[in-house]
């Protein structure tokens, strides 16, 4: 058995719907409550669409998306800094695919940019951004970095071999934020916003986990009195954690669980951290699409590492700039509105033709739902 297999088993899958479906039948009252759990990655999303999952919950339990893609909660600001950047200089400029297609101000994307003549490349990883800079010697190379903790430690040992090699025809426009500012963000706005939804529990980011360790998501649970359960994104990962978080629930905790204890240590991986804390500083602020400025949320680059700022390098000014009004990309991340509920999509907004980057990323809700509509997509 391969070992992805052993994740999809789809008996050990009926006994997890089982499970689930005697702990959403559990009632101090007359009938059973309502659980609302948030799945804060963009990945979990996808493996909620992807294997049909949300149909088959039961009909008191209700996952709601949250702000975990890296590409959907970067600010149209950030894109319009990337093609000032291509239109003043004559630089080659590397991202990853699904950033092509993010549209910043008036509908522009690097993907417009690049028709139009800017030399922009799609890379796998800042990797390629150096073998770049070092075949090209006569060229300036940057590397528009976007990501959460789990894609920050290759840009920081890219920047750090860049250093070493004396590489000073290589940059990096770092966008690499942080999760837990961002939780907390979302969670507090739960708590306290009139009108709006409760949030029961939250299945947190595997992948991040790899990086970070479980203290940032116990310190979540510990703060916001909630059930925490760290998953990977297998089916089987996903509902494991919706049983765990019920349960936690029905018995009164709160606490985080590790659910995905095959990837992720209580520690995290400390070599990663020792060369992100190297090569990055932690920024006082940065925007959050749809959920604005959070303090100390992102990491800019460390003043060691100066020469390979791009953003110092090219003296480039951040401004703000709006979504296109119709778009309810900021809502969507925010857990307040499913991808349907928008007025766009699957209309004026689609993969070919996205109006909003949570139609354009892998890890996008829009993205999501709208690959699964011809199945019926998570219909709650």
């Amino acid at each position: 058995m391969r070992h992805g297999e052993a994740f999809s088993n789809p008996r050990l899958g009926q006994r997890l719907l089982e499970a689930i479906g005697r702990e959403a039948a559990c009632s101090r009252g007359s009938c059973p409550r309502e659980y609302f759990l948030m799945e804060f990655c963009g990945g979990h999303t996808h493996a909620l669409c992807r294997h049909g999952i949300a149909p088959l919950l039961p009909p008191n339990v209700h996952m709601v998306h949250g702000p975990g893609c890296p590409v959907c909660v970067l600010p149209p600001g950030r894109i319009n800094q990337a093609l000032a950047l291509l239109a003043a200089h004559p630089v080659v400029l590397c991202s990853f695919g699904d950033l092509g297609r993010v549209p910043g101000s008036g509908g522009q994307s690097l993907l417009h940019a690049r028709a139009q003549g800017a030399d922009v490349r799609m890379v796998l990883g800042p990797g390629q951004a150096l073998q770049l800079a070092e075949a090209l010697p006569q060229r300036e190379v940057v590397f528009f970095a976007v990501g959460f903790e789990t894609t920050a430690p290759p840009t920081a040992l890219v920047l750090r071999e860049a250093r070493r090699k004396g590489l000073r025809n290589l940059s990096v426009l770092c966008n690499h934020v942080r999760t837990p500012p961002a939780m907390q963000a979302v969670l507090q706005a739960f708590q306290t916003q009139p009108g709006a939804l409760r949030l029961d529990g939250v299945v947190a980011p595997g992948h991040v986990s790899t990086v970070t360790g479980t203290a940032p998501f116990e310190a979540v649970s510990k703060e916001f009195g909630l059930p925490v359960c760290i998953a990977g994104f297998e089916v089987l990962d996903v509902l494991e954690a919706i049983w765990r978080l019920l349960r936690q629930l029905n018995r009164g905790e709160a606490r985080c669980e590790n659910a995905y204890a095959r990837a992720v240590l209580p520690e995290g991986n400390l070599v990663a951290q020792r060369v992100m804390q190297e090569a990055f500083e932690v920024a006082p602020s940065f925007e959050w699409r749809g959920l604005g400025p959070l303090p100390e949320s992102a990491f800019r680059i460390a003043q060691g590492y100066a020469a390979w700022d791009a953003q110092a390098k090219w003296q480039l000014p951040y401004t703000a700039a709006a979504d296109h009004p119709g778009c309810c990309c900021g809502l969507v991340l925010r857990g307040q509105k499913k991808p349907p509920e928008c007025a766009l999509f699957a209309k004026a907004c689609t993969p070919d033709a996205p109006l909003g980057a949570c139609m354009v990323s892998p890890e996008g809700a829009c993205a999501a739902y709208y690959a699964m509509r011809t199945l019926g997509g998570p219909s709650r």
